[in-house]
């Protein structure tokens, strides 16, 4: 029996201009769901969110809701009245006669997300005014709660209770999130919108790259029977969901094998040094694998006459080419740490020690660095060339921001007009153009979204020098590092090999996540198990004529990309013809796209091939 109706839209039309967001669009929210809400930047997903409120206006189509349906929306921004306090504004859109029953969620809820309800709003930081905007839309208790980025600027403990608390909420949830493990853990339906489509799972995100994919897979299927140019056709296939599987799957691949390349050098060294003192902090420069050393560090600040102990006789080592993701939650020590790596604080006792010639690249997510009457050219070009140095090549400006999801017509934008996600993917596109020898991110997933997620995955995986990663992000973690460096408070530390899994199996048994959830096996599954069970046979004429031809595609195509990206690089070649800038772009795309499937399928026969000899 299906759940209750709250609310339906149908046959919806919305235009903003001649080209319309939404169009013919339908869908329906029941009581009980829990809504992922996904889709690429400037897919419609906040305008989505304003069809469910009522405020967005329908140019054509049908909304209903059921009377009495109430409504609550955690927004990104959060707007306080003057000297109101948290208690008042947490408060402010509840009724008089309710006020009295809401009180004691009021407490447990501010004390769950480390709010002061004395504090006036306008003395509270962006992240803690992101929670106290949360804290109000719990305690309210809509019956249907839109929540956009609910974990941004919360720390795992917090993230965790937050998951607890709408895994048990009586109401409807529609969430936007760049979470990926909290969409998995809390959503049991999935509206993912896509090229103007509103395509439903009746299933949550856990299983949305299996679903999505399939769907993928059907739609090229079809296109090809069409003999259409699925390149074009299907363009957020290729470079959304279905990249996003093959490119994890590779990271993951090589992240395991960093892990247990890692895993092995320190059994081997336990063996080795097992008993044998650890060496004193002087030989640190003789080694030019230690990048830098905290040798029994202490550290400790005086709080409202309490003593908060950071580091207590804290010895570690990291080393060139490590990969460590930082825990803990606030005030715990993660950014006292930071500050006595690059030298900014000393410790009371102990020493921290470091190579003379170490260079740190900071990302800060206080983005300090931006000056807001600054252009993007400016910021990423203070010269004000055209070119810029990437990583030993030189990069047109507007090209390279391409890389980081900006349009290239806003290239003299000013740093003011930018969201806080944009502000966050210029940072990283600054920083990451020539990165030093050590690379530390501070929570630089806040404010991002799954696309620039991935690309920020891709950089990192290929970034050779020391990585450090504060992050509340489960799955970047797992995705980026090799080792977690957990702040437990009171000085505790707990370090472990592997991403924010291991450190869960390792520490904290009872909050490990639930295990992967295997594709079921359908019959045609079955059939291709025993097929692979069979006999090898001799590879067939038509795929060695196919193995044979790849090489020579594949120089072509790699010749076409090399004469589109030399195009690209021309510094005129925007301003004579932004037309032409944007096919060409597109076509590098594509050409791009094209080779990946060229490769992979030469990789297929190749395999293919060798099982058959």
């Amino acid at each position: 029996m299906a759940s209750p109706l709250l609310l339906s839209v149908k046959d919806a039309t919305i235009r903003y201009t001649e080209i319309p967001v939404f169009e013919e669009l339908s869908f329906n929210v029941h009581q009980g769901s829990r809504i992922a809400l996904v889709g690429k930047n400037g897919a419609g997903k906040s305008t989505l969110m304003n069809i469910i409120t009522g405020v967005q206006d329908l140019d054509a189509g049908e909304r209903w809701e059921e009377f009495g349906t109430t409504i609550g929306y955690l927004r990104q921004d959060i707007i306080a009245k003057p000297n109101q306090t948290v208690f008042e504004y947490i408060f402010s859109e509840i009724k008089d006669e309710e006020k009295d029953l809401h009180t004691y969620k009021v407490d447990k809820v501010a004390e769950a997300l480390q709010l002061d309800k004395s504090t006036q709003m306008t003395l509270l930081s962006g992240g803690q005014l992101r929670r106290a905007g949360l804290a109000r839309a719990l305690v309210e208790e809509p019956d249907i709660l839109l929540l956009d980025e609910p974990t941004n600027h919360l720390d795992l403990d917090v993230i965790q209770w937050l998951e607890d608390y709408l895994k048990s909420y009586r109401g409807t949830i529609v969430c936007i999130s760049h979470d990926r493990t909290f969409l998995a853990n809390v959503t049991n339906q999935v509206f993912w919108l896509d090229r103007g489509t509103l395509r439903v799972s009746p299933r949550g995100f856990k299983y949305f790259e299996e679903w999505s994919t399939e769907l993928l897979e059907q739609e090229e299927r079809e296109l090809k029977n069409r003999k259409q140019i699925v390149g074009l056709e299907v363009a957020w296939a290729s470079r959304g969901v279905k990249a996003r599987v093959k490119r994890n799957v590779r990271r993951l691949a090589l992240v395991k094998e960093m892990r247990d390349k890692l895993k092995a050098d320190e059994s081997a060294y336990r063996r080795a040094t097992k008993k044998v003192a650890i060496q004193p902090i002087q030989d640190i420069e003789h080694s030019s694998k230690i990048v830098a050393e905290f040798y029994n560090a202490y550290k400790s600040f005086e709080d409202k006459d309490k003593k908060i102990t950071i580091l207590d006789k804290f010895s570690y080592r990291i080393q060139r080419g490590d990969r460590i993701g930082i825990l803990g939650a606030n005030g715990s020590g993660k950014t006292t740490f930071l500050k006595m790596l690059i030298g900014d604080l000393e410790p009371d006792q102990g020493r921290v020690k470091k190579r003379k010639e170490l260079e740190f690249s900071y990302f800060d997510q206080k983005r300090k660095d931006l000056d807001p009457d600054h252009t993007l050219k400016k910021v990423l070009s203070p010269s004000g060339g055209d070119y810029i140095n990437v990583m030993g090549k030189e990069r047109h400006v507007c090209g390279y921001l391409k890389d980081f999801l900006f349009d290239p017509s806003r290239v003299y934008d000013k740093v003011s007009q930018l969201s806080g996600g944009q502000k966050n993917r210029l940072m990283l596109a600054k920083i990451l153009a020539n990165p030093k020898t050590c690379l530390i991110l501070d929570e630089p997933t806040n404010d991002l979204d799954m696309d620039t997620l991935d690309m920020l995955e891709d950089v990192l995986m290929q970034y050779k020098g020391t990585l450090i990663v504060v992050s509340h992000d489960r799955d970047f973690l797992d995705q980026t590092v090799t080792r977690i460096l957990a702040f437990e408070g009171d000085g505790k530390i707990q370090s472990c090999v592997g991403g924010y899994s291991d450190y869960l199996e390792k520490f904290r048994p009872d909050k490990k996540a639930a295990p992967p959830i295997k594709k079921e096996t359908k019959k045609s599954d079955q059939d291709e198990i025993v097929k692979t069970e069979k006999p090898a046979v001799k590879l067939s004429y038509k795929f060695q004529r196919e193995l044979n031809q790849l090489p020579d595609k594949i120089k072509k195509i790699q010749k076409d990309i090399e004469e589109a990206s030399a195009l690209l690089s021309d510094g005129d070649y925007y301003a004579r013809d932004p037309d032409a800038f944007h096919e060409t772009a597109k076509s590098l795309a594509e050409l791009q796209l094209k080779l990946e499937r060229y490769e992979n399928r030469w990789l297929e026969l190749e395999e293919m091939k060798e099982n058959s000899l």
